[in-house]
């Protein structure tokens, strides 16, 4: 049995048809529960064989979730879209009346009616353990030994296929494809294989981000991947996510592969004693980081187990916070401008399950709520969602479709710094706790990617487009020049590249096209003759011809350093 377990300040469902005969009769008006812990489970081929012990468990599981978030509402909800080996549809049916039983002694349970297709519409609170999943296997099963057979085992790892009937044509998957970017492979699920194309925007991506970091003030670090399960621990990281971590051992030792960058950073600022002088210290970090999530969850780009985060750490004095998050407000405009997105922020105050004092949490909420307000940010107030250390602001960014993204955040926090014990030498030569501030901007670099190749139907701007001119010969006697022209972009460091097929014209400006390539220059018997180009931009419909060659060049590299 699969489940995804999802803390909800609300659900709304409502039944339209059966999916299957067998299903159970149900009232198909809709319903909304509030402030719950929804269920999403799949009963799976095998379970069947001890179905007592995969209920009990499930039961486990969630009452586990159910007491450390603190609620009292719990839907039972069957999503067979969780696994790709369903069960006997009697058996599962059986295994979610059985599930209720075991938890409506101690919870208020609704059980979403099975067989159905359903509409749903939910929202999910941002904290550690809104999102988590669980395996549950049936007691004593084991992997069965057999003999190594190349050709099936290919088989099985082959490469996922795009199924594009539910699409949107500007789905960032068939964008994905189009411009030859990236694929998926199940034999690393939820992991993207990154193509020559793809390789040239992250690489974009991140020299944007390491620019603006770098005047910013920010040093960048790098941590490793695999750390010991004691630093998890110290975090809290090995209790509230070991489920979701990628284990590993090393010499007996336990290991993990790391879920988050800050236990990692924080070590960098434990290398050395630190003065006051270095404050504020801020650690920049393009991290990779591994989250196990159940199959059925993963999506493109979207989600995924394996994701690069641009995490930074800000180790300041109080009196420095103030100063220090009204710059991460507006680096996180700048770059957000950059790319012509829209923002909306929230500040997240205090949730029941927290740690800390009173008087912290009255403190920290008062400074980020007086740095939006002197700022001028609108913000609107999500009482109770911040994180269990401290209050955040979160910043939901808005794409071409009016689709929201919670990407940014910034966020307060006085307990890392005191489980992993970090000082600073102050003025009077005593130790002090600085104060932590987390915080992220793209977010993933893979979900913010994602949404700009939809936002912009792949047009990206010159500046990231992994292909930035294409040249093409009209015919086979013009290749030389166009020849020429193409060694003069690489030259003069534009991305470029070039078609000289004999095929026609029209065919390689829709490939181009199609390939979202910036600039088309088209090199014939006139343009030979002149020493000119023909160039069509992809954002006009002509084409000009008559095209000085230098200022040319000059327009594509003004482009490329204005970053348009």
């Amino acid at each position: 049995m699969k489940l995804l377990l999802l803390h909800s300040s609300h659900l709304e469902f409502q039944p339209h048809k059966k999916a299957v005969d067998s299903a159970e009769d149900c009232d198909k008006e809709p319903r909304r529960i509030e402030e719950c812990l929804v269920v999403f489970n799949a009963f799976e081929a095998g379970d069947e064989r001890d179905m007592s012990h995969v209920i009990e468990r499930a039961d486990e599981e969630i009452r586990d979730v159910a007491e450390q978030i603190n609620v009292e509402r719990i839907v039972v909800y069957p999503w067979v879209h969780l696994t790709s080996e369903p069960g006997d549809i009697g058996k599962a049916m059986e295994s979610q009346k059985l599930l209720e039983d075991k938890l409506k002694n101690d919870y208020e349970v609704i059980r979403s009616p099975f067989g159905w297709y359903k509409e749903f519409e939910i929202h999910v609170k941002g904290h550690p353990l809104s999102e988590l999943s669980r395996e549950i296997r049936p007691e004593g099963e084991e992997e069965v030994d057999e003999k190594i057979d190349p050709k099936r085992l290919l088989d099985q790892i082959s490469k996922t296929k795009l199924d594009r009937k539910d699409l949107k044509e500007n789905d960032h998957r068939i964008i994905g494809q189009k411009m030859n970017l990236f694929s998926f492979y199940s034999a690393a699920p939820g992991m993207v294989f990154w193509h020559e194309n793809g390789m040239r925007i992250l690489d974009e991506l991140k020299s944007f981000w390491r620019d603006m970091h770098r005047k910013a003030g920010y040093k960048e670090i790098s941590t490793p991947m695999v750390l010991d399960e004691k630093l998890w621990k110290i975090s809290g990281h090995w209790e509230k996510y070991r489920d979701n971590m990628f284990p590993t051992e090393y010499e007996d030792r336990d290991m993990a592969l790391k879920p988050m960058n800050c236990p990692g950073g924080i070590l960098v600022y434990k290398s050395k004693s630190r003065s006051y002088r270095e404050l504020p210290l801020r650690f920049g970090e393009l991290g990779t980081v591994y989250r196990e999530e159940l199959s059925g969850v993963l999506s493109g780009l979207f989600r995924v187990n394996c994701f690069t985060q641009d995490d930074a750490h800000i180790y300041c004095k109080e009196d420095q916070l103030k100063s220090e998050i009204e710059g991460v407000i507006d680096l996180t405009d700048e770059i957000y401008s950059t790319f012509d997105l829209g923002y909306s922020v929230e500040l997240s105050t205090r949730p029941e399950e927290r740690i800390g004092s009173d008087e912290i949490w009255d403190k920290s909420e008062e400074i980020l709520k007086e740095v939006l307000e002197e700022s001028g940010v609108d913000y609107e107030l999500n009482e109770g969602d911040g994180a269990f250390y401290g209050p955040k602001i979160d910043f939901h960014i808005e794409d071409s479709l009016g689709r929201k993204w919670q990407c940014g955040t910034i966020q307060l926090d006085f307990s890392m710094p005191e489980r992993f014990d970090l000082t600073y030498v102050g003025k009077d030569n005593k130790e002090h706790r600085p104060i932590l501030i987390h915080r992220a901007i793209l977010g993933s670099l893979e979900r913010f990617m994602g949404i700009i190749l939809e936002h912009t139907d792949g047009n990206l701007p010159t500046w990231m487009a992994p292909v930035q001119v294409r040249v093409l010969s009209i015919t086979d006697r013009n290749i030389p020049r166009s020849e020429e022209i193409f060694e003069m972009l690489e030259e003069e460091g534009i991305r470029s590249d070039r078609n000289f097929d004999s095929t026609t014209l029209s065919e390689k400006v829709r490939e181009a096209e199609i390939e979202r390539v910036p600039y088309i220059v088209v090199i014939g018997d006139k343009e030979e003759e002149s020493g000119e180009l023909a160039v069509r931009r992809i954002w006009k419909d002509d084409i000009e011809y008559g095209v000085d060659p230098e200022k040319f060049v000059e327009e594509v590299k003004q482009r490329i350093r204005e970053r348009r």
